[in-house]
């Protein structure tokens, strides 16, 4: 078979459905009986000039994607299986990919490329294929290599670049790696498609030269080269040119300041008359810049010592010269920007950056703008109104709130009566700048408000009315009214109580528009519905909460009957329920609790309906709901166990849809915490998944730190009947300690899980400590030391986050608390928890505080008892 393997490439693209399935059968038939000899035929045919050009192709696509995957289980899997072919064979499936690159077919060595990559990736940090680097310099340095295999070989170094870390390779192939891709680049001696493919290679490789960046001469080189391709005649190469300028004010912002002034000249006439696509990078260079300083600022703090942070104050240097380009770019706006937010064109592009600017330098930027503004606001022509707009809307975070509460209050009702502005554009620029004030500028819990108790019923008036705008404009008023609503969420009165029946009325009617379902209007008219009702006010808004209740229990109901295809219809029901979630918190008082009660099982019964259709969307939302229903019924929801249970097994299994699978390990909490021993019938089951959901290398790891906080909830709720799980929970958290002591500490995202993981886990132990304090609190002694070493790693680890410390502090007084004189020997054998309580004590946290002057006072009673 595999010297026919050609027909069953071919065969597999037929039009023929019988075809194409008998030849995908025999291809699968032949990789699961010869793994090895499958991937071998492959790149043989890969590299085959004699084939079809349609056979290679999808032969070097089977290729890669049996060396690779998006999931990471699947991706850690095929590596693996890689891994474990015979070495021969590896090898003969290496030379064929190399070989592969003097192709003639660059649809075959562009595929071949990639494919290296992927070896590349799972090789090289193990040390393995230390000859792949070499190889690819050889054709770099021959006199007669062809241009079609140096344009290849940069091509390969790129993917490679790209997808092994900076740590894998020695800094002498960098080095080698770095010369080759700059003399690729040179204009004197290279075809265009060489130097596109070298400066390519080169914005993959930057993450790899910073000891070259840190060597002047070296790093002086690197930048002419780029500069000098940022001008080059060929629109591509000067794009890549300018994506690797963006790359690094990223990456070596630090050592910029000789270049800036040339960096300047070249970004300025890229602006100003480059191609769009080129023009928009040399914008980005200057969101980079002002990214790297935005983050320098909130470190260190703006006004501390920043002798340690190396801030040049690139942007507040260049203002006076940035601000006016930037302005410029707000008139070159597209005629159908309005209609798509994903079309991102340099006007676009240029106000994003000018609101990083204002987040950059604060106040300054405001000179600078407002006569751009004043000179446009009313300007004949639309473009000039809408930059305008813009303008001010964009630099509204950033500068203190005094300097722009006298311009904002002076603006606030000129823009009011531009949302009647003839043009679309206008009105919609106009919606989002007063969306930005409401949410920037609206603040009374704060002192400071551009909403009065005088301008509040005109504001509320425009703001309605435009709900009946296209739904563009209508999208962002409902913007403008979500943050409206938010401002008030922490004042005792609020003066919009008055007009929360009609904000209600008309996002109703908003998300019912015949013109809302197709557009992002009834997703937004439903989240600020949202939004209004979590922040209103109680019990003044108690009667209309209960109609809206009301009125979604029957738009649900109604969901069900109306002819619509299955995905808008699951939309649909997602929002309903995530409306009646929201207000079910909301009615969750003694007060008004018993207005839940009696629509509960008429939603129970409509949520279990549409947990039957097996919609991942609107399971998420309808889980939701119904963990908010749990806690108002309290030990009254155990009647709808029996008809609910199999569908949060369901959940708890759907690890492919790993986000209903987590929400459903939290309504597992939510049902907990309202039944307590009402929940032990179906412990048995809960607890079996969970455990086998931990077990799993298929489930995505953000589940798991749920799973663990879901055993204290189980805990706390059955208390001593959680003793027959202990043998199978304990080690599950005692290894997931383990995992938290060995992650890498380098990495961002992965301290982010160790985090959440380190608090799952003592939320866990904090349940079943507090579970079996009153009754055989001595089972849990022989876990005691175990527990004290964790908790003394993590106190002696800096990078820990508040969540971790408060859960750290909490569980360590209550295994004094629940152990009780038995902890006495344990805790005299380690110190650290002095020091630790001590560094709570001073912490600004009143609630960390609290907590460890109770921890303080558990130990204490303990270690002075006989």
């Amino acid at each position: 078979m595999a010297l026919d393997i050609t027909s069953y490439l071919l065969s597999a693209q037929s039009a023929d459905a019988k075809i194409r399935t008998e030849a995908e059968a025999g291809l699968k038939q032949f990789q699961e009986q010869n793994s090895s000899g499958f991937l071998l035929s492959l790149a043989i045919e890969l590299s085959n000039d004699g084939k079809p050009i349609e056979s290679r192709r999808l032969a070097g696509i089977v290729l890669k994607n049996s060396l690779d995957a998006k999931d990471a289980s699947t991706k850690e899997h095929l590596a693996q299986q890689w891994v474990a072919i015979d070495a021969n064979v590896k090898s003969q499936i290496k030379e064929s990919l190399v070989r592969t690159l003097r192709s003639q077919a660059q649809e075959a060595w562009h595929t071949s490329a990639q494919v290296i990559a992927k070896v590349a990736a799972i090789e090289i940090p193990k040390k393995q294929w230390p000859d792949l680097i070499p190889s690819l310099l050889v054709n770099m340095t021959q006199s007669d290599s062809p241009p079609s295999l140096k344009q290849a070989t940069l091509e390969t170094l790129g993917f490679v670049c790209e997808e092994i870390s900076h740590q894998e390779l020695e800094q002498s192939e960098v080095n080698a790696v770095l010369t080759a891709v700059a003399q690729g680049m040179n204009l004197a001696q290279n075809t265009a498609e060489i130097r596109l493919a070298a400066t390519r290679a080169l914005y993959n490789a930057l993450a790899f030269a910073q000891t070259n960046f840190e060597n002047e001469m070296e790093r002086n080189y690197i930048m002419k080269v780029v500069c000098d391709t940022a001008t080059s005649q060929e629109v591509e190469i000067r794009q890549a040119a300018y994506e690797c300028l963006v790359a690094i004010a990223s990456m070596y912002y630090e050592v910029l300041e000789p270049y800036m002034q040339a960096l300047y000249e070249l970004t300025s006439n890229a602006v100003k008359g480059d191609q769009e696509q080129v023009a928009l990078q040399a914008i980005e260079f200057w969101s980079s810049i002002c990214d790297e300083e935005i983050e320098i600022q909130e470190s260190y703090g703006e006004d501390s010592d920043q002798s340690e942070a190396p801030h040049s104050h690139f942007i507040q240097k260049v203002l006076p010269f940035l601000v006016p380009m930037l302005l410029e770019t707000l008139l070159k706006q597209e005629e159908d920007q309005d209609q798509d937010d994903s079309n991102w064109n340099i006007s676009m592009a240029g106000g994003t950056c000018l609101g990083l600017v204002a987040r950059t330098v604060g106040d300054s930027v405001v000179q600078l703008v407002m006569p751009f503004v004043e000179a446009n606001i009313s300007s004949q022509e639309w473009r000039c109104r809408e930059a305008a707009t813009f303008a001010f809307g964009s630099i509204l975070d950033g500068p203190k709130v005094e300097t722009l509460s006298p311009l904002v209050h002076a603006g606030l009702e000129f823009l009011l009566k531009a949302t009647k502005d003839q043009n679309n554009h206008v009105r919609d620029t106009t919606a989002w700048t007063l969306s930005r004030i409401f949410e920037l500028l609206h603040s009374p819990i704060s002192g400071f408000s551009v909403i009065t108790a005088a301008n509040i019923q005109p504001v509320l008036s425009v703001l309605l009315e435009s709900l009946k705008d296209a739904p563009n404009v209508a999208e962002k008023i409902c913007g403008a009214i979500y943050y409206l609503a938010q401002g008030f969420e922490d004042v005792e009165s609020s003066s919009l109580t008055p007009y929360v029946r009609d904000i209600i009325a008309s996002l109703m009617a908003t998300a019912d528009r015949t013109d809302a379902t197709d557009t992002k209007l009834r997703t937004a008219a439903y989240e600020t519905l949202n939004e209004t009702v979590r922040c209103s006010k109680m019990p003044e808004s108690a009667q209309i909460i209960e109609q809206l209740l009301g009125v979604m229990v029957s738009k649900l109901s109604v969901s069900f009957e109306l002819p619509m295809d299955k995905e808008k219809q699951g939309d649909w029901q997602a929002l309903i329920c995530s409306v009646l979630q929201v207000i079910i918190q909301k009615l969750n008082t003694d007060d008004t609790k018993q207005i839940i009660l009696n629509s509960a099982d008429s939603i129970m019964l409509l949520i279990l309906k549409i947990l039957a259709g097996r919609s991942a969307t609107v399971h998420e939302e309808a889980m939701l709901a119904i963990g908010a229903l749990a806690y108002p019924t309290g030990p009254g929801f155990a009647k709808y166990m029996p008809d609910f249970y199999k569908y949060l097994e369901m959940g708890l299994q759907n690890l492919e849809e790993y986000q209903v699978c987590s929400i459903t390990v939290g309504v597992v909490g939510d049902i907990c915490r309202a039944l307590e021993e009402k929940i032990l019938p179906f412990c048995d089951g809960i607890m079996a998944l969970l455990l086998k959901d931990l077990s799993s290398g298929e489930l995505h790891r953000s589940v798991k730190p749920p799973i663990f906080s879901c055993f204290g909830d189980i805990a706390l709720a059955i208390g001593p009947q959680f003793e027959k799980y202990l043998p199978y929970a304990i080690p599950m958290m005692q290894s997931a300690s383990e995992v938290c002591a060995q992650m890498d500490t380098s990495d961002d995202e992965i301290m982010e899980y160790g985090n959440l993981l380190r608090r799952s886990i003592f939320e866990a132990y904090s349940g079943i400590l507090q579970g079996f304090k009153d009754a055989k609190p001595d089972l849990l002694v022989p876990h005691a030391k175990h527990l004290l070493q964790f908790l003394e790693f993590v106190f002696r680890d800096k990078q820990r986050d508040e969540g971790v410390t408060k859960a750290a502090i909490a569980v360590l007084g209550d295994l004094a608390d629940s152990l009780g004189p038995n902890a006495k020997v344990f805790l005299k054998e380690c110190s650290f928890y002095v020091e630790f309580i001590h560094e709570c004590l001073e912490s600004d946290d009143p609630q960390l505080k609290d907590t460890a002057m109770w921890t303080q006072g558990m130990i204490g009673r303990i270690m002075v008892s006989s």
